[in-house]
């Protein structure tokens, strides 16, 4: 019932952001957009809590053209695209010999188009991507030789031979949101997101931000720990900032967690996350933590995950 309560919320969006394309939006032509920048993010486990388990890595990376970047997205859909590609793996506490009932290894790799656009004053975000699982992904051979360097527990022949099996997921994503001046360089920024496809869920939580830094930039929610990242630089704002957010979700369906294998989802999702972002005149820095809560029954305990990103103009 719920996966298709989901799917509806999703059709539905779908259905009113359409509506909402202005004039300009529809005489607009792709030779007016231009390259606008490049963002990224890397979140382990081994830079939060320091274990290796459950959502244990993942890599996303997002390429923007649009029109001039002015502090908020144009109000066209479709004027603004956004090429994401990511990577991620989850494995079970003992990579060796997984205890019965913990989750199985996957490797997922996606690639998708996201446009960004206002939409009755808020920011709002529409996209698809294509999500690839398997051992096709070379997702479980590249962990197992990082590990042979580090000197660290590598996932065996038996855990790899056993992750979810090879599939492609088309998976539709929306999500809007608001920033909230509460005071001077303070903004909470509530918001809603909905996934249909790899993970089916509906996302409810808020992120307040204090400092100036990245106030004017164009962030994008990354999908494993819901830090958000540039994009887009705006205005050259020096300093720090520092965050806090928290969010719950309700999913319905998770190819991760499959249920042939006895797995069941826990009735809700939450993550709590902090962190600080640095802007320097030719570089800057960004360090976050979030906590991931049990994702499936059996899971004993929520985890830590840390997440990075360093840039350096020459």
């Amino acid at each position: 019932m719920f996966r298709h309560g989901a799917g509806a919320c999703i059709a539905l969006l779908l259905s009113l952001m359409l509506t909402s394309q202005t004039a300009d939006a529809q005489t607009a032509s792709v030779s007016e957009r231009s390259y606008l920048g490049y963002g990224r993010l890397i979140t382990n486990d081994y830079i939060g809590d320091g274990s290796d388990r459950w959502r244990t890595m993942s890599w996303t990376s997002s390429r923007i053209w649009g029109p001039e970047w002015r502090g908020t997205p144009p109000a066209g859909f479709g004027e603004m695209i956004e090429l994401r590609l990511s990577a991620e793996i989850f494995a079970p506490v003992d990579l060796d010999i997984p205890a019965v009932g913990d989750r199985p290894y996957a490797g997922a790799l996606s690639v998708g188009v996201h446009t960004h656009f206002m939409w009755h004053g808020f920011d709002t975000a529409l996209g698809a991507d294509l999500v690839m699982t398997g051992s096709g992904t070379g997702l479980g051979s590249l962990q197992r030789e990082l590990h042979n360097v580090l000197g660290v527990q590598e996932p065996s022949r038996l855990t790899l031979d056993n992750q979810i099996g090879g599939g492609f997921y088309p998976t539709l994503v929306g999500e809007i949101g608001r920033d909230l001046a509460l005071a001077p360089n303070i903004r909470l920024r509530p918001f809603l997101e909905a996934r249909a496809g790899a993970e089916t869920l509906v996302r409810a939580g808020a992120d307040l931000t204090i400092g100036r830094a990245g106030s004017t930039d164009l962030m994008v929610r990354e999908n494993t720990t819901g830090q958000r990242y540039r994009v887009v630089r705006g205005e050259s704002l020096t300093g720090f900032s520092f965050l806090i957010g928290a969010d719950i979700a309700h999913v319905a369906e998770s190819i991760y967690l499959p249920s042939d294998r006895g797995l069941e989802l826990t009735p809700s999702r939450d993550r709590l996350r902090a962190g600080m972002h640095w802007q320097g005149e030719a570089a800057s820095a960004f360090y976050g933590l979030t906590y991931l809560g049990e994702e499936f029954e059996a899971q004993t305990e929520g985890q830590v995950v840390g997440s990075i990103r360093i840039n350096l103009s020459f």
